[in-house]
């Protein structure tokens, strides 16, 4: 199939661009190289995609005439949506950069969809959209209503406008909720890529809520298969649906909501101890109180993902570690 990834030199992309390309597709990535972080990174992911059955275009998707064009030249089997800008604390001071990337990005992407009747289109939400929810592990059947950060806003804005034009123009539409994701070539304004460059540096990290968090750490590999597959299974109208009893996970259009995640939570401290031990390096830790937008602890309940399409995490969070501490020193030469 002819696939379009957009967001292919960032971190989840490049892995799911890929793996497709080793399946076999063709892929069309798109990325608009923004410098949210280090640029040189997504061009040495981008370069590692090149090939006969790999092509990059670099625009920003929130150029409705430039989606378009790409969609009416290209006539995508399939869409894999993963561009937006990132970033719960970043969303704080630059709230129009999450409209513009994450709301009028992605209906572009949904004209676009729609225009030329692709087949199933896979899209990147949030286990942010969580927000408020304090109920372990979060169900894709859970209330999220109250978003603490305008990025986990932007999140749900997506499932809506996704269920919207599923509902409209029979679109099939799947949306996924990652939890935490690390890995090689990952992302360095995250936790796992910044506490490693701080503690071989010998400089202080910064341990929010005095280290009283929990997250979902999820394992890239395992994130990608779950992603294919899911591409691999287009959603149907579900004839369980009832407006009377409405699930938000499902619906009477094509159109479902899955959990991504690794189902069973790190301690923040157990994280840090792991690295340093890694690293051969004890973390000089500076305890600071919680942040606005964050979110005490996450864990995803996967069950419908793994019933969909076999789902079924492997890595544990060690063997992840070591993995992407071993690329970090090759990548960075320490």
């Amino acid at each position: 199939m002819k696939i379009l990834v957009t967001g292919a030199a960032g971190f989840i992309g490049f892995h799911t661009a890929s793996t497709l390309l080793a399946a076999g597709h063709t892929v069309v990535g798109v990325d608009n190289f923004n410098a949210y972080y280090d640029v040189g990174l997504k061009r040495a992911r981008a370069a590692r995609l090149a090939g006969d059955r790999f092509r990059l275009v670099e625009m920003d998707l929130a150029n409705r005439e430039a989606t378009q064009k790409l969609f009416d030249t290209e006539r995508f089997d399939r869409v894999v949506h993963l561009a937006a800008q990132a970033g719960v604390r970043y969303s704080i001071d630059h709230p129009h950069a999450y409209a513009d990337a994450n709301l009028v990005g992605f209906l572009n992407v949904l004209e676009g969809c729609r225009q030329t009747a692709v087949g199933h289109c896979v899209f990147a939400s949030s286990s942010s959209v969580y927000g408020a929810n304090t109920t372990m592990p979060f169900h894709v059947e859970d209330n999220v209503d109250h978003p603490l950060s305008l990025y986990a806003a932007t999140k749900k804005a997506n499932e809506l406008m996704a269920h919207s034009y599923a509902h409209l123009y029979r679109l099939p539409l799947t949306g996924l909720r990652f939890f935490t994701v690390y890995g090689p070539w990952g992302r360095p304004d995250m936790a796992v890529y910044g506490f490693t460059k701080k503690i071989l540096a010998g400089e202080p990290i910064d341990i929010f809520n005095n280290g009283h968090h929990a997250r979902d750490f999820t394992y890239i590999d395992d994130i990608v298969t779950g992603v294919v597959r899911t591409l691999d299974h287009t959603p149907a109208p579900d004839p369980a649906w009832s407006g009377a009893h409405p699930t938000p996970a499902s619906s009477s259009a094509p159109y479902r909501l899955y959990n991504i995640g690794n189902a069973n939570p790190t301690e923040l401290m157990t994280l840090i101890a792991t690295l340093e031990g890694l690293l051969g390096k004890t973390a000089i830790k500076r305890f600071l109180p919680m942040q606005p937008g964050d979110v005490l602890a996450t864990g995803a309940d996967v069950s419908a993902l793994t019933a969909a399409v076999g789902f079924a995490p492997s890595t544990p969070i060690e063997e992840g570690l070591a993995r992407f501490v071993a690329w970090y020193r090759a990548y960075h030469g320490v």
